[in-house]
């Protein structure tokens, strides 16, 4: 990315994504989000539609981002912040409103292309 292209970019998948911890299923769609933001690698967000909410717990953690808003945090069981949501992400933004991403270092995230 340039620094003439946006700072963050929002591209539908069109490919199965699926986000599992251990033997557990967490999230299966093929309707994710690619998320792209200069400095970082890209993500996917996954509409919380298709994820098991009722094994996510929400945490304490919150963060800010100057770019997306305060995300909120979900925990597995004992896993702390497995994933985050933007509940009320900042104007221009909202398109991921609905939708949670996963933490790459405790949720096994996979994509068929």
């Amino acid at each position: 990315m340039t620094s003439t292209e946006p700072r963050i970019t929002l591209n539908p998948l069109r490919h199965r994504v699926q986000v599992t911890i251990g033997d557990t299923l967490l999230a299966d769609t093929t309707r994710a989000l690619e998320l792209r933001e200069r400095g970082y690698p890209p993500r996917f967000y996954v509409p919380r539609k298709d994820v098991r909410m009722d094994w996510l717990t929400c945490s304490h953690t919150v963060t800010h981002c100057p770019f997306k808003g305060d995300a909120a945090y979900y925990s597995f069981g004992e896993q702390a912040d497995v994933a985050w949501s933007y509940e009320r992400p900042m104007e221009g933004m909202e398109t991921i409103a609905e939708y949670l991403a996963f933490d790459d270092d405790k949720a096994f995230v996979t994509g068929d292309r």
